[in-house]
């Protein structure tokens, strides 16, 4: 073969290179096209076939690996390489690409697997940061949601106290003392109930709080309480063994008469209120709060934001348990239902 072809062949080889960067499987034709017209287009037809191979599907690389077989054959029928059989040639040629596409598709497919890994990498962490945020809600929603248990409770109870203050301004002045160092005093209880709350809810582990979190056996405390403000409250209590209630159980059914009697106080000040709890291991708790509805027209002791009952159902459900309220014949009703294993 003239020289001259090979150097031309070869300078033209090497400007099309880059192509193979831009338009892989266009560029590896042209410079296997190349190749059957003289060995100086060997090396860059070859490294256009490996190209293909890591960047496009594995049948097309199968292709233009085909293809540079077929172009080397050609070139060995009328240019016969020295020194070894044709069919030996065309063997080497045949292993020679099979290697580059073989190499190509393993590189993509490790590609691919690096890729993956990252995305899985990138997704576990999106996870983790969305776990984390719905953690921190979830604490922010029972911490709110004790807030409100303990704090309404709480302050209606000083709100009563404070109303017998203006509306009674003609009481013996020991009476008003007594009132305001009753509120002040509430006040005091308020604020370490919230600072408890928080401690606990932020720290359940930790086991260094001095005061345990009210449970069934203290809703005798809880009523006495309501009544040392001017309430009628009727307590039926029906429960066998009441002690052998899990706590988590028994601080719900706590809070549902809390905010039972929260409820009555701040919405039909003055009426009687009937509570009634029984049940026993084996079967299930049953809380029932009624009282009448008071006049139309009279505005409630004190403002609410409407969502007391809806937590509180929230907190039931989490117990496994089921609360339903109504308005029927002249009262509102509020019953609960909480597990009691045996």
């Amino acid at each position: 073969m003239p020289l001259g072809l090979d150097i031309a062949v070869g300078v033209l080889a090497c400007a099309l290179s880059p192509s193979v960067v831009w338009r892989p499987v266009p560029g590896a034709l042209a410079l296997t096209a190349l190749a059957a017209l003289s060995p100086a287009a060997t090396p860059a037809a070859t490294f256009g076939a490996l190209h293909v191979a890591q960047r496009r599907r594995f049948p097309v690389a199968v292709g233009v690996g085909a293809a540079g077989i077929a172009a080397h054959a050609a070139r060995a029928l009328w240019q016969p390489m020295a020194g070894i059989t044709y069919a030996w040639w065309l063997l080497l040629v045949a292993l020679a690409y099979g290697a580059l596409v073989g190499w190509g598709a393993l590189t993509q497919a490790r590609r691919a697997l690096l890729d993956s890994l990252r995305e899985r990498a990138r997704r576990a962490e999106a996870e983790q940061g969305r776990r984390v945020a719905e953690a921190r809600m979830l604490e922010r929603t029972r911490i709110a949601r004790e807030m409100h248990d303990v704090l309404a409770h709480r302050l209606s109870l000083l709100a009563t106290y404070a109303g017998a203050l203006e509306y009674r301004p003609d009481a013996p002045p020991e009476k008003l003392a007594q009132a305001a160092g009753v509120v002040r005093a509430g006040v005091h209880q308020a604020l370490d109930e919230l600072r408890e709350v928080i401690n606990v809810l932020r720290d359940e582990d930790a086991g260094d709080d001095d005061r345990p979190q009210p449970v069934l056996t203290d809703l005798p405390a809880l009523v006495a309480e309501s009544r040392d403000a001017g309430g009628s409250v009727q307590l039926r209590d029906d429960v066998v063994e009441p002690a052998a209630l899990p706590a988590a159980a028994g601080r719900t059914a706590y809070r549902v008469v809390q905010e039972g009697l929260t409820n009555a106080r701040k919405h039909a000040a003055g009426r009687p209120v009937r509570v009634t709890v029984e049940g026993r291991p084996g079967t299930r708790l049953v809380i029932d709060i009624r009282n009448p509805l008071p006049p139309d027209g009279t505005a409630p002791l004190a403002p609410g934001a409407g969502t007391g009952l809806v937590g509180l159902t929230e907190r039931v459900s989490l117990a496994g348990g089921r609360l339903d309220h109504e308005v029927a014949a002249g009262e509102f009703r509020l019953r609960a239902w909480l597990p009691w294993p045996a």
